[in-house]
């Protein structure tokens, strides 16, 4: 059996395991409870106490919550970060004629493997974001953008249903989902992202074929239309060796001034 690669820095293994996992538990993909420390010492392909030490790490940070002879479960977050809220130089807007039609000239220059795409019911964070009611029918596609030099990006969407039932799998793989969008009738006014950086977990190592552990750039995009309704939410792992986004800013106010305003914005693939 092959197990997934740790990178190699200068962090002890078991902190590795710690930021994979807490960036998974950030994500919401525990809500059943995690893994057990013997299907993580398969996946990391570590020894069992290294597996224990980044749980007890996460146990002290009040992450999960450990009972013998009971399934690891996820603990809520004492203050959830919110989607849309302005965060000073870690978030930016975006206008459609910057960061948009780059994307949608960026998607007709790759090519798209459509993992999967299902219409799910939308958890309380898909909800809040798409500004939906819990449990509202929402489509879920996650694909993987490559160039010639291989993969580039994994990608997973969502899009509320009355939206989304206009196109699926074979449409998915074909066109940009900015373009589905307004080919579906919506016109799209704005949006508005976070880059922050992530360790590549086992899922994401194997889609975009680096260690488990790799630096990832890590996107979340939340599209509206014209009338601020949001119709995407987009949560995107890139690989920055492929990928890179610019930004020009310029200097507002006065001399003593320290406020950076973006003129344009773009991203593109090396």
């Amino acid at each position: 059996m092959n197990h997934p690669r740790m990178p190699r820095m200068p962090l002890p293994k078991y902190h590795q395991i710690y930021l994979v996992l807490r960036e998974q538990l950030d994500e919401g993909r525990f809500a059943e409870g995690l893994p057990g420390e013997l299907a993580l010492v398969a996946q990391f392909g570590v020894a069992r106490v290294t597996v224990r030490r980044a749980l007890e790490q996460l146990a002290a940070e009040g992450l999960i919550a450990r009972n013998p002879g009971r399934r690891t479960r996820a603990l809520p977050p004492t203050a959830a970060a919110g989607v849309g809220g302005h965060d000073g130089e870690a978030t930016g807007r975006a206008n459609l004629r910057g960061l948009l039609e780059n994307l949608v000239t960026m998607g007709l220059r790759t090519s798209v493997k459509v993992i999967d795409v299902a219409t799910i019911t939308a958890s309380s964070q898909v909800a809040d974001a798409l500004k939906l009611n819990p449990g509202d029918p929402v489509q879920k596609a996650v694909r993987v953008r490559s160039t010639r030099e291989g993969p580039l990006s994994h990608i997973t969407t969502y899009v509320p249903g009355d939206i989304a039932r206009r196109f699926g799998r074979r449409e998915l793989a074909k066109k940009p989902i900015l373009m589905l969008l307004e080919e579906s009738g919506v016109k799209v006014g704005r949006a508005h992202q976070t880059i922050t950086a992530r360790l590549a977990d086992n899922v994401l190592a194997q889609h975009l074929e680096v260690a488990v552990g790799s630096a990832l750039l890590a996107v979340r995009r939340l599209v509206y239309d014209d009338a601020e309704r949001p119709v995407q939410w987009l949560h995107g792992f890139y690989r920055p060796d492929r990928y890179t986004y610019e930004m020009q800013l310029s200097r507002v106010g006065g001399i003593d001034a320290k406020v950076w305003v973006s003129q344009d914005v773009s991203a593109q693939f090396n």
